[in-house]
């Protein structure tokens, strides 16, 4: 049943991705390129900001853009590394407004997130994945000291459908953001913090989240280091100092219809 489930949500990701590219060659005369791109991690631990939701192994990340002018389709599929799912995020994001100092973009999503656990069935112990849906939105306006370094806030909005859940989820942050930090003609870093507050039922968290990446210009393999410090916190899943390494490919293609 599960294996069926998988199958139907990775069908309706094509065919909403394919829907999306002909409404856009249909609705587009004006020869505007589109563009395709993502990226592939592999990191020694699955993390998320929100806690309840980590997955706490090495897992494998595939995050793909697609979109052109303001609005984007933005999946990310994660798989614990033996192949399990973890979590289907199917974001869509449109640039409300941009200029070469202020951005604001608006995003939603819905998702699922995955998890194994242990049933007694007569006796016999057995592993069941049980699936639960969240619905998301998020506001992200942020403004750019030069291209290079940008400050900017963050709202996440995420509802837990199933009655188990956490219903009402909210993450507010204050982020930084250094994207060409030269170390040499050919090598150079990017540097992400973040300051966040996280509400789950009312009950409350603050966090520090900071994220460093190595990379070669014009070489798509990257490597970076994330931690996740609390500052003070309620939630029980959320106490503890989380780090992890990654290994990313990216890639990114542009297209225009013929």
């Amino acid at each position: 049943m599960l294996k069926n489930f998988i199958k139907k949500s990775l069908l309706l990701l094509i065919i909403i991705s394919l829907s999306h590219l002909v409404f856009s060659q249909t609705a587009d005369s004006t020869k505007v390129p589109g563009y395709f791109g993502g990226a592939v991690t592999i990191t020694n631990k699955g993390i998320s900001m929100v806690p309840n939701l980590s997955l706490g192994k090495p897992a494998a990340i595939f995050d793909l853009s697609m979109g052109k002018r303001k609005l984007s389709f933005e999946p990310s599929l994660r798989f614990a590394l033996e192949g399990k799912p973890w979590s289907f995020l199917f974001w869509w994001r449109y640039k409300l407004l941009q200029t070469d100092k202020f951005r604001i973009n608006l995003g939603a999503h819905p998702a699922l997130s995955f998890k194994t656990y242990s049933f007694l069935i007569d006796g016999v112990t057995e592993e069941h994945m049980v699936v639960r849906r969240y619905l998301a939105g998020e506001l992200a306006p942020s403004y750019f000291l030069n291209k290079d370094i940008s400050i900017g806030t963050y709202l996440l909005y995420s509802y837990g459908i199933e009655k188990e859940l956490t219903k009402n989820n909210t993450m507010i942050s204050v982020r930084g953001s250094f994207s060409n930090i030269r170390i040499s003609d050919q090598l150079y870093m990017r540097f992400n913090a973040q300051v966040y507050y996280l509400n789950m039922d009312n009950i409350d968290g603050s966090y520090i989240n900071s994220t460093l990446t190595f990379a070669r210009r014009n070489f798509p393999v990257s490597v970076s280091a994330m931690i996740n410090q609390p500052i003070k916190t309620n939630i029980a899943a959320g106490n503890e100092f989380l780090w992890n390494v990654s290994l990313t490919y990216s890639f990114n293609k542009e297209y225009l219809e013929k």
